[in-house]
């Protein structure tokens, strides 16, 4: 239909015969110069929403390289990895891909336990670092202790880890052992606050039978001041397959008994104390109370 001096009467009418056209497969140009068409407005309108035939498209070199890169993207690949893949520039990418949603960072599993184990070992630092500064502080708060203290804190020690006399076994003597050299050494301080002569003591190693026991009497014996055949004969704990041990490491010393000779006047006194503590305690307890 021609529109003489360039007027366009029926629009509607004119839009349907140029989707006819352009669904038979003819070109813009074609069907410009089908329908005496010369305003490109006008043709863009009639043809608004109709996709070009496939034969009117140039082609494209990177076009499968732009859809595969799309397809990448969508299933979560960054830039620098699709680039390895595809081997095209950075900024083709950006352009290709610009408006897809950017993926969530996704980590490997092994750069995930990394990041894991970096965190707790940060919190852990932290935890130690609180522990040593309460113990530090809890430390320095004791200062000098008189020698009252002292011997409370021994008769308490003693009370815990000594042996004890009984009605069915009369043991008024006193006998120590553990396997924390500090405790041993502040047994041996309060010794030595109720007047206990170096003389009077007596030490055997307990320990299991498979330890070294030399390794373990030159250690003990080091620390208390003696010589390791003032040690008398070591008594051996059997081994039991059926129990599995623990302490096994090279710090392993078994446990070092100190016996008082002459000591049974001594533990009179010492349980006396005791009790005379927990009486104390009771009666503070209370006054507490009313």
């Amino acid at each position: 239909m021609a529109h003489p001096h360039g007027k366009y009467t029926d629009i509607e009418a004119l839009r349907e015969q140029a989707v006819a056209l352009r669904r038979a497969g003819l070109s813009r140009r074609q069907i410009r110069d089908r329908l005496h068409i010369d305003n490109n407005d006008i043709l863009n309108r009639l043809l608004e929403g109709e996709p070009p035939p496939e034969w009117t498209k140039r082609p494209n070199a990177k076009d499968d390289l732009r859809d595969k890169a799309r397809e990448l993207r969508l299933q979560g690949r960054t830039y620098d990895q699709i680039q390895l893949e595809l081997g095209c520039s950075k900024s083709s990418i950006s352009l290709w891909v610009r408006d897809l949603p950017r993926p969530e960072h996704r980590r490997s599993r092994k750069e995930a336990a990394a990041i894991a184990r970096k965190g707790w070992e940060a919190r852990l630092r932290i935890r130690d670092e609180e522990r040593q500064h309460t113990k530090s502080a809890a430390r320095e708060s004791i200062g000098n202790l008189s020698t009252r203290e002292l011997f409370l804190a021994g008769v308490v020690l003693y009370w815990a880890e000594g042996a004890k006399d009984k009605s069915y076994s009369r043991r008024e003597r006193l006998q120590f052992i553990n396997s924390d050299p500090n405790v041993i050494i502040l047994f041996l301080r309060w010794l030595e606050v109720l007047g206990v002569e170096r003389e009077r003591l007596r030490f055997r190693l307990s320990i299991h039978e498979s330890a070294n026991v030399l390794d373990a009497e030159e250690f003990w014996a080091g620390l208390v001041g003696a010589e390791p055949s003032a040690f008398q004969k070591a008594s051996l704990k059997k081994h039991n397959p059926k129990t599995r041990r623990k302490n096994t490491s090279e710090t392993y010393r078994g446990c070092l008994i100190i016996y008082v000779l002459g000591s049974a006047d001594l533990y009179r006194r010492v349980e006396g104390a005791w009790y005379g503590i927990v009486d104390s305690a009771r009666e503070a307890d209370q006054w507490n109370r009313t």
